[in-house]
C-alpha cells in the first residue's frame, strides 16, 4: 500500500519544541500528525518525514497529505 489515508483535512496547527519530530506520511499513525510506526506494521512502503525546529515555535503540519510541501501545509486542503 502506497496510498495514503487522509485523517484531517485541515492543518494541525501546533507548538513544537526545539528539535527533530517525525510527522506522519502515511496518514495512519494514531498520534497524529506524529509517526508512530504504524506503516510499518501496515507495510505501506512510506516513511515518516522529520520536521526539525530550532527553537520552540508554531508550526501547520498537513493533515490531508497533500501538500506539496509537506509535511508542512501549503493550504492544498482547502481545493479538495
Amino acid at each position: 500500500m502506497t496510498k495514503t489515508v487522509d485523517p484531517h483535512n485541515e492543518p494541525y496547527s501546533i507548538e513544537l519544541s526545539a528539535g527533530e519530530h517525525w510527522w506522519c506520511s502515511c496518514g495512519l499513525s494514531r498520534r497524529q500528525p506524529f509517526c508512530d510506526g504504524t506503516h510499518e506494521e501496515e507495510n505501506t512502503g512510506m516513511k515518516p518525514v522529520m520536521v526539525k525546529v530550532p527553537k520552540r515555535q508554531e508550526v501547520s503540519l498537513c493533515g490531508c497529505r497533500k501538500s506539496k510541501e509537506a509535511p508542512h501545509c501549503d493550504g492544498t486542503h482547502k481545493m479538495l
